[in-house]
């Protein structure tokens, strides 16, 4: 099913959607449409020609690749492209840091790529992570995909995997991401909601595309609300090719793993840190490369062949669809380090532009259609941002092995070929007639055989919407589930139209029908018919460990940050014993005061705050301790922004250290007698080691399900 050779496969040829006005149609892909009719506008292009299909790109053959004639396509997504300026249209909020790429297991047997070479040998990297849907302007906790872009600047040019915190996506056609990104946006005639999907357009959106739901399941769980950039992994999300020294090829899907752990914050801490710090990830991923704390991933490689291809359940060019490691393990081949922040904003993570094309000789692109159109996107995208063709002589694009060859002037041209030659083929010899091709070294592309009629069609491997979504769900632990259900309750709440919040539920009965139940039930809704699948789900696709966040954790509390709050008088020797275990565990600390200028510990020294007290909410810090003194107790307890403190980071299940005269400030926000295993007391020195130890949990998630009304038992 994933070789790419020509196979029967039912179609989904625009004229069988005939149908009256706004009836809804089902194609057998899956996807849902109306169709023109009495009182109905027929979409064209801008020609004013009639459009026939404005779900499929025009390919050749069902699962071939996408072609260059498409002129709708083309018309659709140049004008997408060029729809904003200066900013990106999706991806605008970013944050870069350098680093490098070392290889750590040579992949010689299976591509000729230089960067897969030689075993302990760098090569230099740029790194940019982003929002999706929302503005340069908006916060970084945003409910949304994250971007994972990284430039490497290999020996034979550059390499950029652009891709996302996510392995999956929302469409399988390029020429639906312009529908998708549109829904996604702030409403056209209001402007709002800036960076969320909490509104009917999206959903509508989605309840028409059930090849949406897989990665729905996603963006509803806490991947899409990383705690950090540090603790995300990264995806290339489509298959690509690896070909060897003799062109033989094979399949291959790009993972980054963390090796700080995943990690990801609740919802409605993620609300309150967008209020006390929306640029989070941003100062997180700067502070931890200026103090020394490198962020580190792997690179994981699936390989497979044909013959795993073609007995996959599902169809390894759909980019709905993932390869589960149980089945393709991951092959760890090397590490990406990011250890220098930029000199400047604009000039390197603003002007730095990636294209999906950018792949050195050894690596290739399969007929993906989602990966054809994105080849052709980021191109037009690049010289529309930044002005012209010449993008590539600023000096975050340009490569660092040597180039040679012909093009010339245009906007912004900082370098131009020397001499009276500027074409080729020509007779002016080696020394004046300048660079040449090379058919040993030069990108060559698969000798793939493609057949078949030119059709706007979507193939019928590509066809189940729901079993992978499903997989997805069964494969998160109980805490993860509730997440789930928690955000699709809170996002349709939003949402107007009841009969869009009716058709997403129908969907959900696809998926797991006590996620569905539970959803209609936090919306008051009756439970729907479920929707017509236009393939016949797997109900039983087992778990897959790796899917899970809470399963895949850090096992240390390095790199996590601990807020202690103080007042004058707090216990010395505690104060500096927590701040030992802290250092000696690879974590760091910040101070919370009731003012700024700090507080007097009761031996006499002065501690420093980084917070007042109502300027470092307890949701910036992965634990906190509460270190004061009965003065300081008496006085904090009579404070607003101090028992938010304290009951924030109990609602949000961190661990607490409680100092010895700390209680007056749980009782007076109501949580003393709620107090877990996970509240430990400070009353020692001693104390410390064991309370940091304790915090390398990260979350004590019983305690949700003591606090949170919409909590099924």
């Amino acid at each position: 099913m994933g070789g790419e050779s020509p196979q029967k496969a039912s179609l989904v040829p625009a004229d069988a959607l005939l149908a009256p006005a706004y009836a809804e149609n089902r194609g057998e892909g899956g996807e849902t449409h109306q169709i023109a009719g009495d009182g109905v506008a027929t979409l064209t292009t801008q020609q004013g020609i009639p459009v026939a299909d404005d779900q499929n790109s025009l390919r050749q053959g069902a699962r071939g690749p996408a072609l260059l004639e498409d002129h709708h396509f083309r018309e659709k997504m140049f004008h997408f492209d060029h729809e904003r300026i200066p900013e990106r249209v999706v991806h605008a909020r970013g944050y870069g840091a350098h680093g490098f790429f070392e290889l750590t297991e040579s992949l010689a047997d299976v591509t000729r790529a230089d960067v897969f070479q030689r075993v302990g040998e760098r090569v230099p990297a740029f790194v940019r992570f982003s929002t999706v849907a929302g503005s340069k302007g908006s916060f970084d906790l945003a409910r949304d995909v994250r971007g994972f872009a990284v430039k490497l600047y290999t020996q034979e040019g550059n390499w950029d995997l652009v891709g996302n915190n996510i392995p999956v996506f929302f469409i399988q056609d390029a020429i639906k991401f312009p529908d998708l990104i549109h829904a996604a946006k702030p409403e056209p005639d209001r402007a709002f909601p800036q960076a969320q999907t909490a509104h009917d357009n999206f959903w509508d959106f989605v309840g028409l595309t059930p090849e949406s739901f897989h990665m729905i399941m996603w963006t509803m769980s806490d991947r899409a609300i990383p705690r950090s950039f540090r603790t995300m992994e990264g995806f290339g999300v489509h298959t690509f090719r690896l070909l060897n020294a003799k062109g033989k090829s094979t399949f291959v899907k790009f993972h980054w793993k963390p090796k700080q752990g995943l990690q990801s914050v609740v919802w409605n801490e993620a609300v309150k840190i967008n209020g006390a710090d929306p640029d989070f990830h941003r100062r997180d991923l700067w502070d931890a490369i200026n103090s020394g704390d490198f962020p580190e991933w792997e690179l994981g490689v699936q390989l497979f062949d044909d013959a795993f291809a073609d007995t996959f359940d599902f169809d390894v060019l759909d980019a709905t669809k993932l390869i589960p490691e149980e089945l393709v393990p991951i092959r760890v081949v090397g590490r990406l380090v990011l250890d220098r922040v930029v000199d400047n904003f604009f000039a390197e993570t603003e002007q730095v532009a990636f294209c999906t094309q950018n792949v050195p000789p050894g690596i290739d692109f399969t007929n993906d259609p989602l990966l054809q159109g994105r080849n052709f996107s980021y191109l037009d995208t690049q010289i529309k941002r930044l002005g012209g063709p010449n993008f590539t002589h600023i000096p975050i694009n340009a490569p660092k092995c040597p180039m040679a060859h012909f093009q010339q002037d245009g906007h912004m041209a900082m370098r131009n070929p020397v001499g009276r030659v500027n074409y080729e083929p020509n007779s002016w010899g080696p020394t004046q007639g300048g660079p040449r091709e090379d058919p040993a070294r030069g990108f060559t592309t698969f000798a793939e055989v493609a057949d078949g009629p030119k059709q706007r069609v979507r193939s019928e491997s590509f066809a189940d919407h729901y079993s992978q979504a499903r997989q997805f769900y069964v494969s998160q632990a109980p805490i993860e589930q509730k997440h789930i259900g928690d955000a699709l309750v809170f996002e349709l709440s939003k949402v107007e139209r009841a009969d869009i919040r009716s058709r997403v539920v129908s969907h959900l009965l696809n998926i797991d029908r006590d996620l569905a139940a539970n959803v209609a039930d936090g919306l008051g809704l009756p439970l729907p018919k479920p929707a017509v699948a236009a393939r016949e789900p797997i109900a039983d696709l087992p778990p897959s460990s790796p899917l899970s966040i809470v399963g895949n954790g850090p096992d240390s509390f390095k790199g996590r940050k601990l807020g202690i709050l103080v007042s004058d008088g707090a216990d010395a020797a505690m104060f500096k014993g927590l701040v030992k275990a802290v250092t000696a565990e690879g974590a760091v600390y910040e101070v919370i005061a009731p003012k700024i200028g700090g507080a007097t510990l009761s031996d006499g020294t002065k501690v420093a705050a980084k917070h007042k007290i109502d300027g470092g909410p307890s949701v910036l810090f992965d634990a906190v301790a509460v270190l004061v003194s009965d003065e300081g107790a008496a006085m904090l307890a009579g404070d607003a922004a101090a028992k938010d403190f304290v009951s924030d980071a109990f609602a949000h299940c961190k661990f607490i250290g409680i100092g010895a005269c700390a209680r007056p400030i749980f009782e007076a926000a109501g949580i003393s007698e709620q107090l877990d295993d996970a509240c430990l007391p400070l009353g020692k020195a001693a104390d410390a080691a064991a309370f940091v130890s304790a915090a390398r949990a990260l979350r004590h998630w019983p305690r949700e399900l003591k606090v949170d009304l919409d909590a099924v038992g």
